[in-house]
């Protein structure tokens, strides 16, 4: 059984997402404030953690940076919950490496979507064995098991969604990919107002890439319409 980590200190939301989770046929594990999210997760290792933002002593984003830096847990999926709205909020915690995010008052079953989409994505990747053999096309490399990218003698690695990122693209290299598309195929999702979600990611992505391609930027940004990768 897929195990769950919630992490909110308001009870009756805890209590309620526990609830629409099971009934989909997940185990859930609950925590209530960040010191205890904390360490739940690293004893039980859960397949995906849902975590509040705003949190007595132990925010949320100092939880998410915890986990990210703890190898053990650093690549489970991580929805952030929060009752802001506000761009910089969902920047900070995409800079920490949150996977996703859902604003309050939040539908269940739009929550139930994102959980789906995401074990579905992290479960296809590095592990299935359509993925084990590297993919090369001229100077770039994919190398899934480790979710990095190799440009000539240089690796880079990467995020689990930033290689998903990488990856379409690479798939699709010379030809624009728009941000739309991008958040079905990574996400599972339709598009509504996470247009921002792509831009922090790219942004991340591109520094990334950055770092071991020389003079040469593998990334464009087509204005209006989506993003490309030039090999």
């Amino acid at each position: 059984m897929t195990k769950i980590l919630v992490v909110d200190d308001d009870n009756a939301i805890n209590e309620l997402i526990k609830i629409n989770l099971e009934l989909q046929g997940y185990e859930v594990i609950q925590a209530f404030n960040g010191i205890e999210g904390f360490a739940l997760a690293k004893q039980e290792e859960p397949a995906l953690i849902i975590l509040d933002v705003m949190m007595p002593e132990v925010d949320g984003f100092t939880v998410a940076q915890r986990i990210r830096q703890c190898p053990e847990i650093a690549e489970t999926p991580i929805i952030m919950l929060t009752a802001l709205s506000q761009l910089d909020d969902k920047v900070n915690g995409f800079n920490i490496g949150v996977d996703d995010y859902l604003t309050k008052p939040f539908e269940t079953e739009e929550l139930i979507v994102r959980v789906r989409a995401l074990l579905k994505r992290t479960k296809q990747i590095p592990k299935s064995s359509a993925v084990r053999e590297l993919l090369t096309y001229k100077e770039v490399t994919l190398l899934p098991e480790t979710y990095s990218v190799q440009i000539n003698d240089k690796i880079q690695k990467l995020t689990p969604i930033e290689f998903d990122i990488f990856n379409l693209l690479f798939q699709n290299h010379g030809n624009m990919v728009s941000g739309a598309r991008l958040l079905k195929e990574i996400w599972g999702y339709e598009p509504d107002d996470n247009v921002e979600t792509i831009r922090v990611h790219i942004r991340h992505l591109r520094s990334k890439i950055d770092k071991i391609s020389g003079d040469k930027k593998y990334i464009e940004t087509i204005y209006g319409g989506g993003y490309k990768l030039n090999i």
